[in-house]
């Protein structure tokens, strides 16, 4: 290779260390990936999870939250999810991805 590309080819190596470090590479060599949340602790944790198990109570049975001690304002879920599902960077995913594997492959 010509010393431009593999300055180049270096740079990207350096990003892709930097940047791509969501997905961890499985051990058991399945060609999977392990992406993780960080909390600071098991209360954290089972807070976020409480949170979930509430969001999906009120999106299942909207009136269940008047008799439980879900004490939350009305939830548009799904006007929610179609702001995600449209903020969501598919391309650019699909791009880091193509991006990490031909880093690997070098």
């Amino acid at each position: 290779m010509e010393t431009n590309e593999i300055k180049k080819l270096e740079n990207l190596r350096n990003l892709t260390a930097q940047y791509c470090s969501t997905l961890t590479p499985s051990t058991d060599k399945t060609g999977t990936y392990t992406a993780q949340i960080k909390v600071h602790n098991y209360h954290e944790l089972g807070c976020t999870i409480t949170e979930m198990l509430k969001l999906c109570i009120v999106a299942l049975d909207h009136d269940v939250h008047q008799t439980t001690a879900i004490k939350q304002s009305p939830i548009n879920v799904a006007l929610v999810l179609e702001m995600v599902l449209e903020m969501f960077p598919l391309d650019e995913l699909e791009f880091l991805s193509n991006v990490a594997e031909i880093v690997r492959e070098e």
